[in-house]
């Protein structure tokens, strides 16, 4: 059935959702998994109407933070593959969308399935916001399973 499932976190209690649903699906069909953080690229924090930038962090501490960040959310899915005696790799990639990321990582390692959360924004919120969910859902030709 499926050989190669991507399941991206954000690191949210959700996506801890989606990543048990993930490894407990790979465990039953053999599947490999591969765990995907999306970070956004650094960007200069500016204020209001202020003249002057406002910097929250510098180019290395958001890295450091970035990097503590992702390596928290993707050990969690190494944990769940290891606790389902299934094969994992991980990766962090920066992109500023991060449903162009899943799409693309899904091609680059020939996953036959993406299983990913869903926050569930409906109405005006989910116009407003959007949904990397329905982004990939939309863009992708491979399969999504997704986990609310």
């Amino acid at each position: 059935m499926y050989k190669h499932i991507l399941v991206p976190t954000d690191g949210t209690r959700l996506s801890d959702k989606a990543i048990r649903s993930a490894a407990e699906l790979a465990a039953v069909v053999g599947a490999k998994l591969t765990g995907l953080h999306v970070l956004p690229p650094y960007n200069l924090a500016i204020s209001g109407y202020e003249i002057a930038p406002v910097v929250v962090f510098s180019p290395a501490e958001y890295r450091k933070v970035s990097a503590k960040t992702a390596k928290a959310a993707l050990d969690k899915i190494e944990i769940a593959a290891r606790a389902a005696g299934v094969s994992c790799t991980t990766l962090s990639v920066t992109d500023e969308h991060p449903w162009e990321a899943i799409v693309r990582s899904a091609r680059d390692r020939k996953c036959d399935l993406i299983v990913m959360a869903s926050h569930g924004r409906r109405g005006l919120s989910g116009l407003l916001i959007g949904s990397e969910t329905t982004k990939v859902l939309t863009r992708s030709k491979v399969p999504v399973l997704v986990v609310r």
